[in-house]
């Protein structure tokens, strides 16, 4: 076990319950190797005991922007995000009422070439912008989806104050029909994460 945490970093954020993982990555001549997911990592140095159910991947163009996305319970999801080719933004907002930074975003970017990955616990909207033509974004999810619980916060909401690095990416039109932050449905706890 104690082996298993040494071939991943994991970084954390004043949000609680967010973390940045860095894994080792090996390589030669020849290529490379890392591990991306160890569950022995997640449950030791991160606390995270659910069950992945759903891999989800895009490839979008430069700055391509995807969210604020999230799902209400009971189908409220934790992710799992990375970039597998090129980079992005990846923006989260605690909508956990009874946390301490409710309301609050964190941002970082993944890049292909780091191999950094995001956790992200339920309780997150979540989105990102793409850094780069044929950004390929790759994540893992304890809940399938259910589009008759998904969410859209707006993206470029002033409450959140979220510094997006181009000020009119592309953006879908569901995506740029998104609820404000403060009409939004957050029930959501930090028991819950």
């Amino acid at each position: 076990m104690e082996e298993a945490i040494q071939q991943m970093k994991t970084l954390t954020f004043d949000i609680p319950g967010l973390f940045e993982l860095r894994p080792d990555v090996y390589g030669d001549e020849r290529g490379y190797f890392l591990e991306t997911f160890n569950e022995n990592v997640l449950r030791d140095a991160c606390g995270f005991d659910r069950v992945w159910v759903q891999d989800n991947e895009s490839c979008s163009g430069k700055h391509i922007l995807r969210g604020l996305h999230y799902q209400l319970p009971p189908f409220a999801q934790a992710k799992l995000v990375r970039v597998v080719r090129g980079a992005a933004l990846d923006v989260v907002v605690d909508l956990r009422m009874d946390s301490p930074t409710f309301g609050q975003h964190a941002a970082v970017e993944l890049r292909g070439d780091l191999k950094n990955q995001l956790l992200i616990p339920r309780g997150f909207a979540h989105g990102f912008m793409t850094l780069e033509a044929d950004t390929i974004f790759c994540y893992k999810c304890d809940q399938f989806y259910q589009p008759d619980h998904e969410r859209v916060m707006q993206w470029n909401d002033p409450e959140l104050g979220i510094q997006w690095p181009v000020a009119e990416p592309t953006v879908s039109e569901k995506d740029q029909n998104g609820t404000p932050f403060l009409d939004s449905s957050v029930p959501f706890l930090l028991s819950d994460s």
